[in-house]
């Protein structure tokens, strides 16, 4: 059996065994496994994927989002996991609505913070007990989120970017 088959098998069997019933939804797709878990088991997955010998998630690589506006929920957000010493990486994704606060996973994870900060700027998600969730690209005063779907492509039309759209719909 290949390396790859071995891990993949680690991945989602041993995943679902540990975690079957926190499970939303499995894929294996291009040899890569993504786990869709909710949103209040995230920080007890990601813990255990962390410290459980079968797992070894010792890097998380990034955070990211994705809006599917018009759909229900919105967002998803995910988690890009690498194991170091096992050599294998699994993605999980919660879906939560917009305004709905995720849990910071920077406790498991110091290095999310400029990740969970970019989310926070790219999309508007707000991370329950982040130590500093701020802006990382834009002014603190930037209005809106330019990676959300209903941003306007041209932006917002301020001092620097006369040719925007109106905010306030004059």
């Amino acid at each position: 059996m290949s390396n790859n088959k071995v891990n993949t098998a680690v991945l989602v069997d041993k995943f679902k065994g540990r975690f079957g019933n926190k499970i939303i939804e499995t894929k294996v797709e291009f040899g890569e496994v993504t786990h869709v878990v909710a949103k209040d088991d995230l920080l007890g997955v990601l813990t255990i994927l962390k410290g459980d010998g079968d797992f070894m998630m010792d890097w998380l690589s990034d955070v990211v989002g994705v809006d599917y506006l018009p759909k229900k929920p919105r967002f998803e957000l995910v988690y890009h996991l690498l194991s170091t010493k096992k050599k294998h990486r699994i993605r999980i994704k919660i879906r939560v609505e917009d305004g709905e606060e995720i849990p910071s996973v920077t406790s498991i994870w110091a290095g999310a913070s400029f990740a969970e900060r970019e989310a926070y700027d790219m999309f508007g998600f707000i991370f329950k007990g982040h130590p500093d969730l701020r802006r990382i690209y834009l002014a603190e005063d930037w209005e809106g989120h330019p990676l959300r779907k209903d941003y306007p492509l041209r932006g917002y039309k301020d001092e620097y970017n006369p040719n925007g759209v109106d905010p306030k719909g004059k």
